[in-house]
Order: structure tokens, then sequence, then C-alpha cells
């Protein structure tokens, strides 16, 4: 039974490893960490990750996989398949902005600068222009 989380599997780097099917994706993983020199000659199935094979036998095993009809039927039946073409028909809201207009209407400059001295002059009674910078002077502004 292909199924069977309980039935054992061999090792592909240690052959007297026995691992349970459903602990072997985990023993894969820290089993080719221990045995680096049998992993360089080992190739993975494009089906599953679970099939290790030298790497000469690839072609050979790409052609008899078991789990290669389930990926090609899963392929076939997907539903994204015949959406690819589709095109969207979605268009933008209307824009209600005009950047344009707001400069042309905007009582004061949209950033802060320097007041000429008939400016300050200009200033009610009681409000008065700073006469140094509250942050400190910088020696290359000297």
């Amino acid at each position: 039974d292909a199924q069977d989380p309980e039935r054992l599997l061999q090792c592909p780097y240690n052959k007297q490893h026995q691992i349970r099917a459903c602990r072997f994706p985990y023993h894969l993983v820290k089993c080719r960490k221990s045995h680096p020199e049998v992993a360089k000659q080992l190739a993975t199935c494009p089906f599953s990750a679970r099939h290790l094979v030298p790497q000469p036998g690839l072609g050979d095993h790409i052609l008899s996989c078991s789990d290669r009809g389930l990926v090609e039927q899963d392929i076939v039946h997907q539903p994204w398949g015949s959406q690819r073409m589709a095109v969207s028909t979605w268009q933008a809201p209307p824009c209600e902005e005009d950047w344009e207009a707001a400069l042309v209407t905007s009582p004061s400059p949209p950033f802060l600068s320097r007041a000429t001295s008939a400016e300050k002059s200009q200033l009610p009674s009681r409000l008065r222009a700073p006469r140094s910078s509250p942050f400190p002077q910088v020696p290359w502004k000297s």
C-alpha cells in the first residue's frame, strides 16, 4: 500500500536506515547533511522529492516514475490553465483631484521659506520674527 505511513522505506544515503514513510522527508534532509559525498552522486526526481536516484539513472527513472502520472494529471486538470488567457476588464475610477488647479489657487507656498524684511514688518505687533535659528549653526553654512 503506497499510502501507508507506517511502511518502511530504505534511505538512499545509508542502506542500513529503514525509515517509516511518514518520517522519510525529514530523514532525507538530516541524512543528506551527514552524507555529503553520497548526496553529490544522487539526483532528485522532478516528480517527487522522496525519489533520490543515481545521477546517470535519472532519465530512466523519470520515464518510469510512479508519481509522474499524478503530476501530469494535476497539470491537465488545473482550473487556472484555461483562465491564464483571461483579460482583466477592471477600470480605475475617475480621479477627482486636479493638482495643477490646487497649485494656482493655493494662497501660500507648500513649503516654508525665510521671511524677507518686508514680510517681517507685516507681522502683527504682538509677534516678532526670531533673530536666530533654533537649530545649532553648522560650520559649513557660516
